[in-house]
């Protein structure tokens, strides 16, 4: 198992974005550690396990949703701070995965491509424990300052008393400039690419349709393990890079995490 810089920076996100959650004080301490398969770059047909240490407050307030967290990915690190008649709004944070131009013989002398953290937010309706929601993430770091809306649905269901699953689907809807950094090949690029590759112009549009299942299994009143599994299908301008090996991307999760009482 690799413990990549990038996979250690966006676990420390997490945690900062949970030091502003507001008012709301924390009376626990979750920690943990996380095992990723994942696609070592977007596009990619093959694949890379990255590990990650992660921790985040339990506030007190949690019984009336404020402060709540929700973890649906690197990307993807949200706090409830509305939740009224239905609907929900939040904050979210994140980290993005860029590429080095060595994560792939497609990839030689195009150059790499920035990792950076995002910031955004979220708005939701919740229908029955169906929660619709359209999010924005935008990369404020590094070299690539694009961003993208993702629109879903989720779903959480108490199997048992101490497994719990997740639902969720959707797809995301990239600008312009996370398309070009991400998926166009320049004609510079072009004139360096080991493997000829052609020039290739992107716009924005939709990237990828996903779906993923998370789990929760309570082991005792303190030690829990979490997993999951995920597909995304590249779609559009994406799809069609010359850079993409398989537009079908897979990852899966494994963790465990431990439950500090902070009274």
């Amino acid at each position: 198992m690799k413990f990549s810089v990038k996979s250690i920076i966006s676990a420390c996100t997490a945690v900062l974005i949970a030091s502003v959650a507001g008012s709301a004080s924390a009376t626990d301490l979750k920690v943990g550690g996380i095992g990723i398969v994942k696609p070592t770059y977007e596009g990619s047909d093959a694949y890379e396990v990255v590990g990650a240490p992660f921790a985040y407050p339990v506030f007190s307030s949690a019984g009336t949703s404020i402060g709540t967290f929700s973890f649906n990915g690197a990307d993807d690190v949200r706090i409830r701070v509305l939740n009224q008649n239905g609907f929900e709004a939040g904050v979210l944070g994140g980290y993005a995965f860029g590429r080095d131009e060595d994560d792939g013989l497609l990839l030689r002398g195009l150059g790499d491509v920035d990792s950076g953290f995002i910031v955004g937010g979220y708005l939701g309706y919740r229908i029955s424990g169906l929660l619709l929601d359209v999010s924005y993430h935008h990369i404020v770091s590094g070299d690539n300052t694009g961003g993208y809306f993702r629109i879903g649905a989720s779903n959480k269901y108490q199997v048992t008393d101490r497994f719990s699953a997740k639902v969720r689907v959707g797809a995301t809807y990239a600008d312009g400039d996370y398309m070009d950094d991400y998926f166009g090949i320049t004609a510079a690029q072009s004139a360096a690419s080991v493997a000829s590759l052609s020039t290739y112009s992107t716009s924005a549009g939709f990237k990828d349709v996903h779906a993923n299942l998370s789990g929760t299994l309570d082991l005792t009143n303190r030690w829990a393990l979490i997993g999951g599994v995920g597909y995304k299908r590249l779609v559009g301008d994406a799809a069609d890079s010359p850079i993409v090996e398989s537009e079908d991307q897979f990852s899966a999760t494994l963790g465990m995490t431990y439950r500090f009482s902070l009274d």
